[in-house]
């Protein structure tokens, strides 16, 4: 797997990045449920610190990519004309409002209303951030890229991590919510993400250059694929088979289950790096 693997900061920064978006929503709907109970509000929001702990390790390991943190800024020159700029000013914007509306709800200095606006404008930021990363690789030189795949597949990872991430959170801040209809979410996205590998396996063979097969970019690809759909469905199986025997998962369970889920998305993004491929001639390959 090494034709992707080299890219690993960028497969961190995709993964975290998307899985922290769909743990977001996920909080904020547990949030907005609670409705009266104040208590249950507050634990909720202590336990999304581990969000923006997430958001930051994707942002530093987006930093191992540049080379030079120094050159971050310069990342930022041309925003609303490159992709690259667009995706780390919506990244950046969304950590910024989200992790500075987090200090200031846990400080107490926001009130009901701006806590509520917080929360809903910091969603919707987050889904502006994985559109704009999508669009990075909207290139249309690289046809393997190049494609409503991709953008699919990066909100698929959110509604795959996401869900099992927020409802870690909610249960350690001992918050019940219908962890059925979020698995279910979660489910959907998994029979998603099996058709989109099948299409885009089969799609594979009619892409090539010059000089290039897609399908020969990455020879363990099926394989790969295979373990990625095994380890996606023994972690939700972790949250899911208490859930379908009306039972509460355990938090062990759960934790294990995400990290499973994770690995599979890990392996996916290092496959969907390792599908890169120009159109024409390469030189000095």
């Amino acid at each position: 797997m090494g034709n992707g693997w080299h890219e690993w900061p960028l497969v961190l920064f995709t993964v975290l990045g998307q899985t922290v978006v769909g743990a977001l929503l996920v909080c904020a709907a547990g949030w907005a449920s609670m409705k009266e109970n104040v208590a249950a509000r507050q634990r909720i929001v202590r336990m999304m610190f581990f969000l923006w702990i997430a958001m930051g390790i994707g942002f530093f390991a987006s930093m191992m990519h540049l080379g030079s943190p120094l050159r971050a800024l310069n990342s930022l020159n041309r925003v609303g004309q490159s992709g690259l700029s667009n995706e780390i000013a919506a990244g950046s914007v969304f950590f910024a409002v989200g992790g500075m509306g987090w200090l200031a709800s846990i400080a107490g200095k926001l009130p009901l209303i701006m806590t509520k606006l917080w929360l809903g404008v910091s969603s919707l930021l987050g889904v502006i951030f994985i559109a704009m990363m999508s669009l990075v690789y909207q290139i249309e030189t690289v046809p393997t890229w190049h494609t409503g795949l991709t953008t699919l597949h990066f909100f698929l990872t959110a509604f795959l991590c996401g869900p099992l991430f927020g409802a870690i959170l909610l249960r350690a801040a001992k918050v019940n919510i219908n962890g059925t209809m979020m698995s279910s979410i979660s489910l959907l996205a998994l029979l998603a993400t099996v058709g989109m590998i099948i299409f885009q396996g089969v799609s594979l063979a009619a892409i090539h250059s010059s000089v290039q097969q897609a399908a020969a970019l990455v020879p363990d690809y099926a394989g790969l694929q295979v373990i990625r759909i095994v380890l996606l469905t023994v972690g939700f199986a972790c949250w899911l088979c208490p859930l379908m025997r009306r039972k509460l998962p355990l938090f062990a369970g759960m934790l294990a289950g995400f990290v499973l889920v994770a690995c599979g998305e890990l392996i996916g993004r290092t496959l969907f790096y390792g599908l890169h491929m120009t159109v024409g001639l390469t030189v000095a390959g």
